[in-house]
């Protein structure tokens, strides 16, 4: 597949902030507002949604590399959106542009790399290398 059609393509995501999604109910924090891994979780699922129309049926695509820069933070409520952009291809390595937003509230920006896989040899490598380390412990 050439993935440089991707370049450009844009995709959203979003989620209500409720209180077993805070850093509190996490334990990556004490308080309530959400957790940031959950930022993260926004900006791939907008990645993912970006690229659905690039990939084929035995493709997916999984994270490389974030620079996830915080600006503020959101309490239990309201409902937020991940954007992210495709700003680079090379080969099968995708560069995203990706923020989070509570309404016009720009609340996180990263950069986000993600390298296309083909599914079943992933898994497939990813359950050997499960089982290598289940034996050694």
């Amino acid at each position: 597949m050439q993935y440089s059609q991707a370049l450009g393509a844009v995709g959203i995501s979003q989620m209500v902030v409720r209180p077993g999604d805070t850093a509190l109910a996490h334990g990556s924090g004490d308080m309530p507002i959400l957790s940031m891994s959950f930022f993260v979780t926004l900006m791939e699922s907008a990645c993912n949604s970006a690229l659905a129309e690039f990939l084929q049926n035995s493709e997916s695509s999984t994270m490389h590399q974030i620079n996830l820069i915080v600006h503020d933070a959101v309490g239990i409520g309201p409902e937020v959106q991940g954007t992210a952009t495709c700003t680079k291809v090379e080969g099968a390595l995708l560069t995203f542009s990706c923020e989070v937003y509570d309404n016009s509230r720009l609340i996180a920006a990263a950069t986000m790399e993600r390298v296309v896989v083909e599914r079943v040899s992933f898994l497939a490598r990813t359950a050997a290398h499960t089982l290598i380390s289940q034996q050694e412990n």
